[in-house]
């Protein structure tokens, strides 16, 4: 299996659903889109690349599904400013890749600062559609 390290900065398209495109260049897309819809709180765009099967479980250990995720931003109660991402690492396996990237992020919980350096593992699932979503996620906290 071959892992990518990937350079971030790319132009995002808005469709992922390219039958040539490869998965690895699909996958870079997506996690292009899903930081600025998360940075803006784009419920549309988090509504598309989020799977409704999703299981996220935070830096905090709590389990969240989508309806959590989108309420969050829907509320207003997570709000962020700035993800900057770094060493993202992706690895291709068919219909699904594992991503691993470094996030700083900037931004507030329950007007709480919460900035901070995270790891992010998320695997990204090809639908019946041919579109890629998040299915299952994982951060913690850098030391």
């Amino acid at each position: 299996m071959k892992t990518y390290q990937i350079e971030l900065g790319k132009a995002v398209r808005p469709d992922m659903k390219i039958e040539n495109e490869s998965v690895t260049e699909a996958i870079i897309l997506g996690e292009e889109r899903l930081r600025q819809a998360m940075r803006s709180s784009n419920i549309r765009e988090l509504e598309e690349i989020l799977s409704d099967e999703l299981v996220f479980t935070n830096h905090l250990g709590t389990v969240i599904s989508k309806q959590s995720d989108i309420e969050m931003h829907t509320s207003g109660h997570l709000q962020i400013s700035e993800i900057t991402l770094s060493d993202q690492r992706i690895l291709p396996l068919g219909e699904i890749a594992v991503v691993t990237t470094r996030a700083e992020i900037i931004g507030s919980y329950q007007d709480s600062p919460t900035n901070g350096n995270f790891r992010f593992t998320r695997v990204w699932q090809r639908s019946s559609n041919s579109s890629w979503q998040v299915i299952v996620g994982h951060s913690s906290v850098e030391a």
